[in-house]
């Protein structure tokens, strides 16, 4: 990967001589997706395979005309994550990738030495971990447990930091990538106390990295056992969700008859009412855990420039801030009363 910024050099323009005698180490693109994928890709995303790398050059020069100074990685690999994601809409896909790096910037309690083996401590607690089998649709399930979280222990970024990366080995997947994923929630014992630490601000940032930061398609959210305090909690995420993102949650109560519906029992664990044995954590974790390399190679192509702040990248100050404690004041009544 070449982690070079200077967009002069790292992305030539269309009319330019070719990357590779610009730069012979930058790997080649291989597509590694089945026939049928690359039918779907086609259909779903309007990918074409006769223009991938055309669209991809275009959205890197781009990305060296209007943010020379953002700092990204420019391998084609890297790109086509955020074309895909946004349906090689090339506006959206470079907006999309703008919002990364600015999300990555404005939170350094998440991101800050970002890496598996400094949150070791939430992968063994299990309040995330990824089902080791597809569903249907060849999507990955992601299993968040906030029960198995001890607030005591550490903040709740540390979680955020566990289901990022999470997410960041997922899409390192073209099958991913074209797929998305599934997530499952299980609020089994979450109390008021713990609830009360995903406020506002909070919310307003992870919804705002998972819906318009991230380079990932979340097909459906599936909320089992939810208490009543979930409707106090929801109540804080609502307003921060599009309308299509709304959608895709499934609030499912204990009724594992309606999870089901959702996802198929027999790649579900035993504790969900699932056929594949009780629910293990450690291939997952040691997955993870195996990629600290792949990760700070691939976090140390993301290079922080000295003037990070583009007029259009979606920023957080100290009002933002403010506006989200105020909102939290109000939104705690109802907390207590869903209790």
């Amino acid at each position: 990967m070449s982690g070079d910024s200077d967009c002069t050099r790292t992305s030539p323009s269309a009319g330019s001589p070719s990357d590779n005698e610009f730069l012979p180490d930058r790997p080649k693109y291989v597509c590694t997706l089945s026939p049928d994928l690359i039918t779907k890709a086609r259909e779903e995303l309007q990918e074409k395979p006769e223009w991938r790398l055309r669209d991809v050059q275009a959205l890197r020069d781009m990305v060296c005309k209007d943010y020379p100074s953002l700092g990204t990685c420019l391998d084609d690999a890297f790109l086509l994550r955020f074309l895909r994601a946004r349906k090689f809409d090339y506006d959206r896909a470079l907006q999309l990738l703008v919002n990364y790096h600015t999300c990555r910037r404005s939170w350094p309690e998440v991101f800050n030495n970002l890496k598996p083996s400094a949150i070791k401590p939430v992968l063994e607690s299990g309040f995330v971990t990824v089902l080791p089998c597809l569903d249907p649709e060849g999507r990955h399930v992601v299993c968040i447990r906030p029960d198995r979280w001890t607030p005591s222990n550490y903040p709740i970024t540390e979680n955020i930091r566990a289901i990022y990366l999470t997410l960041e080995k997922l899409i390192q997947s073209e099958e991913t990538q074209v797929n998305g994923i599934v997530i499952l929630a299980d609020y089994k014992g979450v109390s008021l106390s713990k609830a009360s630490h995903f406020g506002p601000f909070v919310a307003k940032k992870v919804i705002g990295i998972l819906q318009d930061g991230f380079p990932i398609r979340i097909k459906a959210v599936n909320i089992i056992n939810e208490p009543r305090i979930f409707k106090g909690i929801f109540a804080i995420i609502k307003p921060f969700l599009k309308e299509k993102i709304a959608n895709r949650f499934f609030l499912h109560g204990c009724d594992l008859n309606s999870l089901h519906q959702n996802i198929p029992p027999v790649i579900l664990p035993e504790e969900y009412g699932g056929t594949s044995g009780k629910l293990d954590i450690s291939a997952w974790n040691e997955l993870l855990l195996a990629s600290e390399e792949d990760f700070l190679h691939d976090f140390s192509q993301l290079v922080l420039p000295c003037d990070s702040s583009p007029h259009d990248m979606l920023v957080s100050g100290d009002a933002d801030e403010k506006q989200c404690d105020d909102s939290l004041r109000g939104m705690k009544p109802q907390l207590y009363y869903c209790y």
